[in-house]
Parts: structure tokens; sequence; C-alpha cells
């Protein structure tokens, strides 16, 4: 009879809540605005022809590359970030090895480091979700290969030092450090610009966030060139579907549509922390388009908050099922008038459930 291998049966499953997504979505981190224009224009320019070829990567990685200040070898396009966590995870991974991830964080570093049969050792973030460059140093063994960072981190929006970040891949050069930088355009700071003191340094960039393009599925993983040559065997030549690479040049040179969008986050994301503080509610300072805030010390309490929010027409996500978590709700923040209505929403959920005045800081 046929099996999968243990490790993959063995698998959690990650079940994003898409379903039934109807209102205001600020629960998936996605741009509240939309692509540029200049990307909805190239779509429309797109004829039966060019979706008939394979996609061609490699002049857009130039463009892409020349963009970011690399090299065109240092760099490979990915079907969204999700690709190049898998890709790096294939590339370094065995069974029993040691992947090592600082939670609470994405799952899937987790599940992509699981599905190749690797031990996954946890850290977990201290006191207001901080990072601990000596607790994470301390739980590398000579078994380490993979190490996956956030930064921003996500669901907590903090942020780690460029120091930090370099330690740890100074600490253990063999092994992969994954930089993900998924939240780069809030946060304004990256370890690309460093990336030559660590030969074992990766960092990854998508296109789903600030630039508005989740649904087509484009991020970039950028490296060492010598390491990227391993990695870019493991790659699909067609990885990245041809509407996408049509796109992704528009979009890149639309800079002055992605300062004001980032700008209006920003606004935005201060105007919730100035609410929430303002109410007593806990939350945690954010670089990314999100804040994270506790509703209450349960799980229930979260659940009924969200089903608050959706009764106003509005979609926040629940995370108390991430580590340490309990009670926490994540809201993506957009442009000032989808802030309006935030706010508008929050306060009358609030009422409704009866969260006083410092009510959430047990």
């Amino acid at each position: 009879m046929l099996k999968p291998r243990e490790a993959v049966r063995t698998l959690p499953l990650y079940h994003p809540p898409l379903g039934g997504r109807e209102g205001l979505r600020l629960d998936f981190n996605e741009n509240t605005a939309g692509c540029s224009p200049r990307v909805f224009n190239r779509l429309r320019q797109l004829d039966a022809e060019q979706l008939a070829r394979y996609p061609e990567r490699g002049p857009v990685e130039a463009h892409l590359a020349a963009f970011l200040a690399v090299e065109p070898q240092e760099l490979l396009l990915t079907n969204g970030v999700d690709e190049a966590i898998h890709l790096l995870c294939e590339a370094y991974l065995e069974p029993g090895d040691e992947a090592l991830i600082v939670v609470p964080t994405y799952s899937m570093y987790r599940i992509y480091a699981m599905g190749t049969g690797a031990r996954v050792v946890s850290a977990t973030l201290g006191e207001d979700f901080q990072f601990s460059v000596r607790d994470v140093i301390s739980r590398i063994s000579e078994r380490t290969r993979f190490i996956a960072i956030a930064n921003p981190n996500n669901p907590t929006g903090t942020s780690v030092s460029k120091n930090h970040l370099l330690q740890v891949a100074k600490a253990v050069p063999s092994a992969a450090i994954l930089i993900d930088e998924a939240y780069f355009e809030f946060y304004g700071e990256t370890v690309l610009d460093s990336r030559s003191e660590a030969p074992n340094l990766f960092v990854a960039r998508t296109f789903s966030k600030a630039y508005g393009m989740a649904g087509l599925r484009i991020g970039a993983l950028i490296g060492n060139t010598e390491q990227m040559r391993s990695v870019r065997r493991l790659a699909s030549p067609y990885n990245v579907n041809a509407v996408a690479l049509a796109c992704l040049p528009h979009a890149i040179a639309d800079q002055d549509y992605i300062r004001h969008y980032v700008e209006e986050v920003r606004e935005s994301r201060q105007r919730l922390e100035r609410s929430l503080a303002a109410g007593g509610i806990r939350f945690w300072p954010s670089q990314a388009n999100f804040v994270l805030m506790r509703v209450g010390p349960t799980a229930e309490d979260a659940a009924q908050f969200v089903e608050g929010m959706r009764q106003r027409g509005i979609l926040v996500r629940d995370r108390s099922s991430d580590q340490a978590c309990e009670g926490c709700v994540r809201i993506t923040v957009g442009r000032r008038e989808q802030t309006d209505q935030l706010l508008a929403a929050l306060q009358e959920t609030l009422d409704q459930l009866g969260i006083a005045q410092g009510a959430s800081r047990s």
C-alpha cells in the first residue's frame, strides 16, 4: 500500500480561514487599497499569445536585482515567500537536522522544516515579545542547519536589530539563516546591505503586502551567489507565472504609489495604537501593517471579539492558537477612511462585550 513519508503524514495542517471573507478585510495583512494602477493597466494589456508562452524569469530577475542593488546571480524570484522557505528547507535540511524558529511566528517555517524530517526547535520571544539574541544562540546545536526569523515578526509586529540578526548568522556558519522581510516597506530597515558579512544569510521579500499583489504570488530570495546556485537547482524554471512576471516591473516602477500607501498605513497604525492605549487595551507596538492586541485572557474572549467585528462588517484575525497569544487578535491597518470605519466598529464591539478600561491587561 502506497504511503507518504512519515514526516509528511505527521505534518500539522495549516488552514487559513479564507472562506466567506465579506466586508472590510483586515485579517490577512493584505494591501487594503489594491495594487498600483500601473499593474492593473498592464494586466489589461496581456493577450492570449503571452499567456500561451512559458514564463521567462531571467529578465525580470535582472530588473528586480538592479532595483534592490544586488547582483542577478544573488536573486531568485519565487512563488511568494512560501516557496523561498520551502526551497531553503529542501536545500539544507535532512532527517536528523534541526531547524530553529522563534515563536510566535509564521506557521509555514515549522511546516516546511518538518516536511524534510528535521526536528524543529523553538526559542520563545521574551517579555513584550522582544527578541533575545542570547536565548536564540543558546538553542543552537551542532545539528542546527536552518534558522528562520521574520523581521518584523508576524503576528507580533516586533522587530530585531540588524546587529542581532548578524550575531545569529555568525554564531552558526553551517546553517542557512533566513531573514523574512515580508513587511520591510512598513519598517524601513533591512539586513540586505550587510549580507556580505555572513555568506549563510538569506533575505526574503514579497510583493503580497505593500505592493498589493498577493493574488499573483510573487516574491524574491536573495543570498550569497554560491549558495543561491544550489538553491536554484531545486526551483522549477517556471515557478513564477507569466502574469506576475509581466506585472512586477510596473509595480516596482511606481514607488510614489507605494510610498503614499505606506504613509497611510503608518498613520493608521499610530491611530489604532493611540486608540487602544486610550482605552487601556493591551497591545504591542508594531513595525508592520498590523497591530496585535489582547482583548481578554482566554481564547473565547478573542473569538467573541472577532465575531463582534464581523457583525459590523470588519474581518480581523484570532491569534489565540499562537504561542503566548491566548486572547489576542491581530488587526491589519490600511487607508485613512478604512481606519475611521475600523475605530468606530472597534469601540462598539468593546462596549458590546463589556471590555472596560484596563480589563485586557490580565
